[in-house]
């Protein structure tokens, strides 16, 4: 009997991801391109997400449990069971458009030089409706100086990347609980090439109820990812860390003010903003950047119902 090879390996890590988890994995099995498995890691679940992956029938999906560790030991996990030549994480609460693998592949093909292909992402809402668009970059080749400044990337979903490019960095680093994907990009940048899929083929869920509780999480982890990255930049990039800084801040209070309990958006905006004046001891740099942040914070609490946030 053949043995099916696939070609690609999606890594889907869920933590109690019943609500989307079905979504998600339809958004793979909707591909154009076929040529590929479905590892589907299930962190300590103590919903319905095992048995709603089950339901799922397509002999490409693998499914295997753990006690609960994390979406990078997930990610890890998921690699070291992966038979394909390149390797795609998917969120379980983030979509692919149908064609995301087909367009990434042939661009890696295209460009053999290459290791990492990413596209153009937008934000859904929590009922798969479009937001607005996240990031439409398109940075070619060597991309490790935008990615030190800032993760234009986005999200942990973006991506296919060369098996053996993963092999040679190591995988996510298990001890960051946020930024992560930043950390990893960042690993791969210095000694491989990216090259982009110029339109939107992610879509970036925004979860208000779960991300206003983490800002807190995911500056740490951010600024830690910060502090290792210029540890290791060459010096003349070291100019470049209080640029990266605001782009943390200008994240983070985008969070904020995406919060949705409404009346608490101007409270933790004003956190997000005193953190960054106390973390950036340089009172007259990025004056215009603190100005902006000031002029949200305002408005999110003279106006607490009208949706505001930082253009980017």
């Amino acid at each position: 009997m053949h043995k099916y090879t696939p070609l690609i390996s999606v890594v889907i890590p869920v933590y109690n991801g019943a609500k989307t988890i079905k979504e998600t994995i339809e958004s793979v099995l909707q591909q154009t391109y076929e040529n590929f498995e479905i590892i589907v890691i299930n962190d300590g679940s103590q919903d319905e997400t095992l048995a709603i992956v089950k339901s799922v029938q397509d002999q490409r999906i693998k499914v295997f449990s753990y006690p609960n560790a994390g979406l990078s030991a997930s990610r890890n996990r998921g690699f070291a069971r992966a038979c394909g030549e390149f390797i795609a994480f998917l969120d379980a609460d983030d979509l692919w458009t149908k064609d995301k693998l087909a367009a990434q592949l042939a661009a890696l093909q295209q460009n053999p030089q290459a290791a990492v292909a990413y596209s153009w992402t937008d934000h859904i809402d929590e009922n798969s409706k479009f937001l607005r668009p996240a990031s439409y970059n398109s940075c070619n080749g060597n991309v490790y100086e935008r990615l030190l400044i800032g993760n234009f990337l986005v999200c942990g979903s973006n991506t296919l990347i060369r098996a053996q490019a993963l092999t040679k960095v190591g995988g996510f680093d298990e001890s960051l609980n946020s930024a992560e994907d930043w950390d990893m990009w960042l690993r791969l940048a210095p000694g491989h090439e990216f090259v982009v899929v110029p339109r939107p083929q992610v879509l970036y869920r925004i979860s208000p109820y779960s991300m206003s509780a983490n800002i807190s999480k995911m500056e740490v982890a951010s600024l830690q990812v910060l502090e290792r990255a210029y540890s290791q930049a060459p010096k003349a990039l070291q100019h470049r860390k209080k640029e990266t800084l605001g782009f943390i801040y200008k994240f983070l209070m985008d969070k904020a003010l995406q919060d949705s309990v409404r009346s608490q958006r101007g409270l933790k905006a004003a956190k997000v903003l005193l953190h960054y004046l106390r973390t950036d001891e340089s009172l007259f740099h990025s004056r215009r950047l603190k100005l902006i942040l000031l002029s949200k914070v305002i408005t999110a609490n003279l106006f607490p119902f009208y949706q505001t946030r930082i253009t980017w």
